[in-house]
């Protein structure tokens, strides 16, 4: 007779991004949300709900003491697989209100107890017995997480499709998905474009640069030339000098929407 495991974070990270109904996305993110997979102390996202109940048949996870290890901890690898899941489903306004405490580069690092520059394999999550402990990272990894870091930061960067073929020609494609609150006093955030060209986006007006509301990209400047792109898309010949590492900087004008 089959006996349902309880909730599990790694079903819907893995479920979300490809659900084509945008209603059903937003569906399944609140349920998230609202169970016990989130923990609302921390403001991040957990292995699974409580398993107390359930067999030590159902594997080594039952061993360890809960909020440790793979047990109801954050596992940063599978947490931010889920946030991932989510930009690739267009919940932008969700991701970002996760973002910052989810993500550990916008966390405390006294309660993170080393670099927030540094991934960690798992972070003790509130139902840990020692309290003391609540939010400090274990075991510093260069593995999923960081790959899972590294794709989230592309997407919000950069968009889902950095270059395409089109008719015979390369087109560079600058899609980023950034919120109004990552930008400067000087309305400009900016990223390094494949290790050598600084690329900044202007967005005089500050708001969000996702949704059909958003702000536009005008113009493009290719700083080392005086070139003026119209437009959001670069083709040819200065699309194949950027990938190729030619060009050091680009500032990317959008729209100004005041």
């Amino acid at each position: 007779e089959p006996v349902p495991l309880p909730y599990f974070l790694e079903g819907p990270a893995k479920m979300l991004a490809s659900l084509k109904d945008s209603k059903e996305a937003e569906k399944l993110y609140k349920n998230v949300k609202e169970s016990e997979l989130y923990d609302r102390k921390l403001g991040m996202y957990k292995t699974s709900v409580p398993i107390d109940h359930i067999s030590m048949e159902n594997g080594r996870i039952r061993a360890f003491t809960a909020g440790w290890l793979e047990r109801e901890s954050i596992f940063l690898h599978m947490e931010y697989k889920y946030l991932l899941s989510t930009l690739e489903a267009g919940l932008y306004e969700e991701f970002y209100k996760d973002l910052p405490t989810a993500m550990v580069a916008f966390r405390d690092p006294e309660e993170y107890g080393r670099s927030i520059l540094e991934n960690s394999s798992f972070i003790a999550s509130s139902v840990n017995p020692n309290e003391a402990i609540h939010g400090r990272g274990y075991v510093a990894r260069l593995s999923g997480s960081t790959s899972e870091a590294i794709s989230i930061w592309m997407m919000m960067f950069m968009g889902d499709k950095l270059f395409s073929y089109e008719n015979n020609e390369l087109v560079l494609h600058l899609e980023p998905k950034l919120p109004g609150w990552l930008f400067d006093e000087d309305d400009n955030a900016s990223f390094t474009l494949l290790s050598s060209c600084k690329v900044t986006y202007h967005n005089p007006s500050r708001r969000d640069i996702y949704g059909q509301d958003s702000p536009r990209i005008e113009k493009i400047r290719v700083i080392d030339t005086g070139e003026v792109i119209e437009g959001s898309n670069i083709k040819g010949e200065l699309a194949s000098r950027i990938r190729d590492g030619k060009v050091k900087e680009l500032v990317v004008e959008y729209e100004n929407l005041h």
